[in-house]
């Protein structure tokens, strides 16, 4: 009986760790089951590591049951790790889920795979802790030396993820194949030029200018909302390519978190024209350096064949390493920097002058250097940094033969990508202007100056601050909080820890501190806004970090 009792005791243990698989199957599909950033993500996320109320539970119940020692038929002991595993193993609030665990084929089968591991695990060790105690003669420790091992079981729910993904890796590489053989399929079946798009920040808002705007003369596709991974972007194709023979344009967006993603993604798309938006800090802390950036970046031009077309930010000094790199013998090249002569000796081949900014939208003048020809150009677009976007997509635009008054007609009907410097007015008259896809050192200016634009009334700013910026981070949230005093009226930030560089940017200047908030949520901020705002305010969001932060 009291061996019935120690294996059940295991198998709750068991139970555990099946629930803490599947919590942190979540986090292992945000990373796309690629277990280095998994495990990267891990150590910034101790709570999930070694969760303390598990701990807690488990050194509890081991300390009692050392005191009380071997009771009648060893029951109390065994009571008491009977509890502690119950406290232990029951499932912690998450808080605010943006990202829920979306059940496809490949993460029901990881789960199964870690299931299995973690089962084969358990009767293992049980098996050698009952054997070792029998040889004992004594129960006294059995129920100590099951829940230990027990409780090691559970913390090392991450390797049985992994061990599950690695096992499934074979059938899952040849799916995989399958897929990427399909979409090839699908591209060479119906023939379309192709249009990469890359950059640190302002992929997706080109892509879909550019989609809009070649849309005015050919039928254009653009990979829908941020699908810039290769299984991403093969997943586009075979729903949305499949017998389409009107696509005479495909525009991919494509993105890296490593070196060599980028050249894979061009031998599903090899690209005709590739577009280089920015170089920026951003991911910093996986690819280590600035340069490191721009290798990874620069794929995209190397894929390109001689007599395809690049075109390049000149702005920005690491894209104006790309141009002089000579690839292809295509250049083309913009700035919103340089004046007609500076732009005509750099070879410079579009240029924007005279650019404003107000609550209804951009307008500027943009200059063929070349030919002098020129349009003033208006959008209901806002955001500074969205002239180089449209820059880059007047560039290949006028490339591929549409007339610059045509596009110029296209750029006035523009709208912002989904959550990029998208403003509405709510039915209580309060203005909100959501920029939460993400948050760059660049993108922040130009963010906080369209909430400068609204004098009347309170400015709010809400934000959990820039990520992923490695050793940047910190300097460039300072920074933040500084310029954040520039134009806000009232500051929530969201996550103590996450937000303490911003807040001592804050406190560096004279700006009164009542008027800064700090929150754990974003739910705790959005209560706070409509509980202390009114008609002609307006609240800008800054970010929203994924669930892995």
């Amino acid at each position: 009986m009291p061996n019935l009792l120690l294996i059940a005791l295991a198998a709750l243990w068991l139970v555990g760790a099946w629930l803490r698989i599947y919590q942190l199957a979540r986090f292992y599909q945000i990373e796309e089951y690629m277990s280095r950033r998994f495990f990267l993500w891990l150590r910034r996320a101790p709570h999930y590591l070694l969760p303390k109320r598990a701990l807690g539970a488990w050194f509890l119940g081991t300390a009692i049951a050392v005191v009380l020692g071997e009771a009648p038929n060893g029951a109390l002991p065994l009571l008491i790790m009977f509890v502690a595993a119950l406290a232990a193993i029951a499932p912690e609030r998450e808080g605010e889920i943006k990202k829920p665990l979306v059940r496809t084929g490949r993460v029901n089968r990881m789960m199964a795979a870690a299931a299995v591991c973690a089962a084969l695990a358990a009767g293992t060790a049980s098996v050698l802790a009952l054997n070792a105690i029998e040889g004992l003669g004594t129960l006294r420790f059995a129920p100590i030396a099951i829940a230990t091992s027990g409780f090691v079981l559970f913390l090392l729910a991450p390797i049985w993820l992994t061990l599950g993904n690695l096992i499934l890796q074979p059938f899952e590489s040849y799916r995989r194949r399958r897929y990427l053989s399909a979409a090839r399929s699908v591209l060479n079946a119906t023939k379309p030029k192709i249009v990469g798009i890359t950059g640190s920040y302002g992929k997706t808002t080109t892509k879909d200018f550019l989609r809009d705007i070649l849309s005015l003369r050919y039928g254009a596709y653009a990979t829908p909302k941020s699908y810039n991974t290769l299984m991403g972007i093969s997943l586009a194709i075979n729903r949305d390519l499949v017998d389409d023979f009107r696509t005479e344009y495909f525009i991919s967006e494509m993105g890296a978190y490593v070196p060599g993603e980028i050249d894979r993604i061009c031998e599903l798309t090899p690209p005709d024209i590739a577009i280089v938006t920015e170089i920026g800090p951003q991911h910093l802390e996986r690819f280590g350096s600035l340069e490191n950036v721009m290798r990874a970046k620069y794929e995209i031009i190397k894929n390109l064949k001689q007599d395809g077309v690049g075109v390049f930010n000149r702005d920005n000094p690491f894209i104006r390493e790309m141009i002089a790199m000579g690839h292809p013998e295509t250049r083309l090249s913009v700035s919103r920097e340089l004046n007609l002569d500076e732009a005509r000796r750099e070879n410079v081949t579009w240029i924007a002058t005279d650019a404003e900014e107000r609550l209804d939208g951009l307008r500027f003048t943009v200059i063929n250097v070349a030919s002098g020809e020129q349009a003033q150009l208006s959008t209901p677009v806002i955001g500074e940094h969205n002239i180089t976007n449209l820059l880059l997509c007047v560039a290949v635009a006028f490339h591929e033969g549409i007339p610059l008054r045509d596009i110029a007609i296209r750029i006035g009907a523009l709208k912002p990508a989904e959550s990029r410097l998208v403003r509405q007015t709510t039915a209580s008259g309060i203005t909100i202007i959501n920029d939460a896809y993400s948050a760059n050192p660049k993108g922040i200016v130009s963010a906080l100056k369209v909430l400068g634009m609204h004098k009347d009334g309170k400015r709010l700013l809400i934000t959990p601050g820039m990520i992923e910026l490695g050793d940047l981070q910190d300097r460039e949230n300072r920074k933040l909080g500084v310029l954040a005093t520039e134009y806000a009226t009232d500051i929530i930030l969201i996550g103590r820890e996450q937000t303490r560089p911003i807040l001592e940017g804050i406190h560096s200047t004279e700006y009164d501190t009542g008027r800064v908030h700090v929150y754990e949520t974003l739910a705790e901020s959005v209560a706070w806004y409509r509980q202390n705002l009114r008609a002609n305010d307006t609240v800008l969001f800054l970010n929203d970090l994924p669930d892995t932060y």
